[in-house]
């Protein structure tokens, strides 16, 4: 299906997160393949998409036979159905796939993705909440970007009085 020359990805699960991380990626010029069970919202992005399918990831010989391993990057963005997800992300971790990104729906979810071997586990609206909360907590506060439980990258504004300063001074 799509050869691993360079970086490749896979989007499993087209719902609104899904669509969102498949544009994206596609407008930074990666290949993504993107896969749903459902018939309709593999259309929605046959256009977009580099190459599109309908494939039950829970399937295991349906993800090797669409050449899954071959793909750098599957991100499992399978929303609703918790129960695909970790089924999905236990296949893949078993086939071998090098890079899996998951959306974990709970605390449930994401300790089960945890204990197969998932590492790296994104909860788009816990995250996104917590950056809106720190963002508007603080009139100074423009963005920020966690990098561990200790450390951030926050953006601040800052009065005219200091712009063109250097920190020592």
């Amino acid at each position: 299906m799509i050869l691993a020359r360079k970086k490749t990805f896979a989007v499993i699960g087209l719902g609104q997160f899904g669509k969102s991380i498949l544009s994206e990626l596609i407008a930074l010029g990666y290949e993504v393949l993107a896969i749903d069970v459902n018939q309709s919202r593999v259309n929605e992005v046959v256009n977009i998409a580099t190459h599109s399918l309908i494939c039950d990831t829970t399937d295991e010989e349906c993800l090797v036979n669409i050449g899954i391993k071959s793909i750098s990057h599957v991100i499992v963005a399978i929303g609703e159905n918790v129960q695909a997800s970790i089924l999905t992300s236990l296949i893949l971790k078993e086939l071998g796939v090098k890079e899996i990104t998951v959306k974990a729906q709970n605390d449930y979810h994401e300790r089960v993705l945890i204990k197969i071997g998932i590492a790296d586990i994104i909860r788009p609206e816990k995250d996104m909440g917590k950056k809106i909360a720190r963002r508007i907590s603080s009139r100074f506060i423009s963005d920020t970007l966690e990098l561990s439980e200790k450390h951030s990258l926050v953006e601040i504004s800052v009065s005219h009085k200091i712009t063109n300063k250097m920190l020592k001074e």
